[in-house]
């Protein structure tokens, strides 16, 4: 039995969240956003009993499972946080009782009832009076950790600000960009010590806003390319985690839901999408609205200058005219 997700409220949005649609993803941000308000539903809540059917999975790896079962059990649910792709439960009234989740690459939580029998997947169960809170994960890249104490522990305290708060400003951004300048802009984005939460998609659907090439290496950015950036990768994060709904929809006027359809067009130009890999990373882009920029070219003058310069020291030293002495009178 599924349990629906507490509402949010959220500004009104661009047109561009009149429609969407149900395509799988690996979890981003607004997906691990998304998630977090699963569990929502059972804040003010006391668990009554926390089960771990499968405690020698790799979810659980450093973490002290018992301590978690005998701790977390009698507290109250009272807030979530995330940030990045790392999401963070607080317990008790004070909040003294962290479960810090990461979904890895197949995690997710969902809402069951309070009878439910563990399943294959299901590594997790935190038992309330009227519901369970079910962490699974198929393929058990995700983490489980768990940390009591008022102060943040280091695997929370450590993150990289988030990117909708204060902390991320333009002059971090650029600074980082100048740093991985060698670097091109698929990569850096995905790097997530200064854009924590970035993944492939999001990477993607932010240059085809900023039209910037995926392959323009970081350095390459005048301070009013890297400024835009900003401003798109902070617009992007806000409109996805407004949009997206249960099965993780998208707008259709968003490229996420043209980037891997056969004969896909830009939903902007309508040119076709081109595709490659760089740097490793799978990448899709707009070969009109994201053309490589080219790099400035000396005047002409100067060309010609050059080119008769290398003819000339290109003579042999034969065909120069010997030096001429005067006699003296």
């Amino acid at each position: 039995m599924r349990f629906a997700t507490s509402s949010v409220e959220t500004a009104p949005l661009e047109k561009d969240l009149a429609s969407c649609v149900s395509l799988p993803a690996m979890p981003e941000l607004p997906e691990v956003e998304q998630s977090r308000r699963v569990w929502d539903v059972g804040l003010g809540h006391r668990i009554l009993k926390v089960l771990i059917p499968h405690p020698d999975v790799r979810d659980f790896r450093g973490t002290e499972v018992r301590a978690l079962q005998d701790l977390l059990a009698g507290q109250v649910f009272s807030r979530s946080q995330v940030s990045g792709k790392q999401m963070v439960f607080r317990f008790g009234r004070a909040g003294g009782f962290w479960l810090g989740i990461h979904l890895g690459m197949s995690g997710r939580l969902t809402v069951e009832s309070d009878a439910i029998e563990p399943g294959k997947h299901d590594h997790l169960i935190l038992r309330q009076a009227k519901r369970s809170l079910v962490f699974s994960d198929q393929r058990q890249f995700g983490r489980v950790l768990f940390h009591q104490g008022i102060e943040a522990p280091d695997w929370w305290r450590h993150l990289a600000p988030p990117i909708l708060s204060d902390q991320f400003t333009v002059k971090a951004v650029s600074n980082f960009l100048l740093r991985r300048r060698g670097s091109p802009l698929k990569a850096v984005l995905q790097m997530q010590e200064r854009f924590p939460g970035i993944g492939n998609w999001m990477a993607d659907e932010i240059l085809w806003r900023a039209r910037l090439n995926p392959a323009t290496k970081a350095g390459e950015l005048a301070p009013a390319a890297a400024a835009n950036l900003w401003r798109t990768v902070r617009r992007v994060t806000r409109l996805a985690i407004a949009c997206i709904q249960e099965d993780w929809d998208y707008p259709a006027t968003w490229l996420f839901r043209h980037r891997w359809v056969d004969g896909g067009k830009c939903p902007r130009c309508r040119s076709k999408l081109s595709r490659a890999k760089i740097d490793g990373r799978t990448t899709c882009w707009c070969p009109k609205c994201q053309s490589q920029p080219q790099k400035p070219q000396p005047p002409q003058s100067i060309q010609a200058g050059c080119a008769f310069d290398r003819v000339f020291r290109g003579r042999s030293e034969a065909a120069k005219p010997f030096p001429v002495q005067c006699r003296r009178r």
